[in-house]
């Protein structure tokens, strides 16, 4: 494994998100807009949409895997095992969920009978549950530094680094609390606009 990544869960975790989320994209077109279609066009989005869907299901379960792996071995903290538990349960809830929707689809296929209004309810429920999902994986990551091998580190109170001409980037050694930045600002006497 690169030693860049310390697991595989986030770079399959963007095939399910993406492949997921573009077969609940078609199959909603397909339900609102389907009979205004021409035949040949339609036919075309329902078989990108279901093998979106049928290969986004089959990479969820390699996910799933990768992200038990990363849940049992990534370095943490009390507060980031929390957050990490809770994106575990919502994955847990929405995988079986695209994965039972992907088998309804292929003994759809299978059996020639039509997926309805109630296919398309149960993708968008799952596609909410998806999101949500991600948006947790995401806090892990950007909020809690899971995953990450280094941060940036501030060499000090008001340290500035130019970005490009005319630019600078203030950091501090303290969280950013935007609802104290006037404080921040004006306390300590060093340049912090941009």
């Amino acid at each position: 494994m690169p030693e860049i990544i310390p697991n595989l869960h986030p770079v399959f975790v963007h095939f399910t998100v993406a492949l997921l989320s573009v077969s609940t994209g078609l199959f909603i077109v397909l339900h609102l807009l389907g009979s205004r279609l021409p035949e040949n066009l339609r036919q075309q989005l329902r078989t990108v949409a279901r093998w979106n869907l049928w290969l986004g299901a089959g990479i969820t379960v390699i996910t799933v895997a990768a992200g038990f792996y990363a849940y049992n071995t990534v370095a943490h903290d009390a507060p980031s095992h929390a957050a990490m538990t809770d994106h575990r349960n919502w994955a847990l809830a929405t995988a079986p969920l695209f994965i039972g929707i992907a088998l309804w689809s292929m003994v759809s296929v299978w059996k020639g009978k039509q997926l309805g209004g109630r296919f398309v309810v149960a993708l968008l429920i799952a596609q909410i549950l998806l999101l949500s999902t991600a948006w947790r994986g995401g806090e892990v990551v950007y909020r809690y530094g899971l995953g990450v091998i280094s941060l940036p580190q501030s060499e000090g109170a008001g340290h500035a680094h130019a970005h490009g001409e005319g630019e600078g980037h203030a950091t501090t050694d303290k969280p950013m609390d935007f609802n104290g930045m006037d404080e921040m600002m004006e306390g300590d006497g060093h340049d912090h606009g941009h």
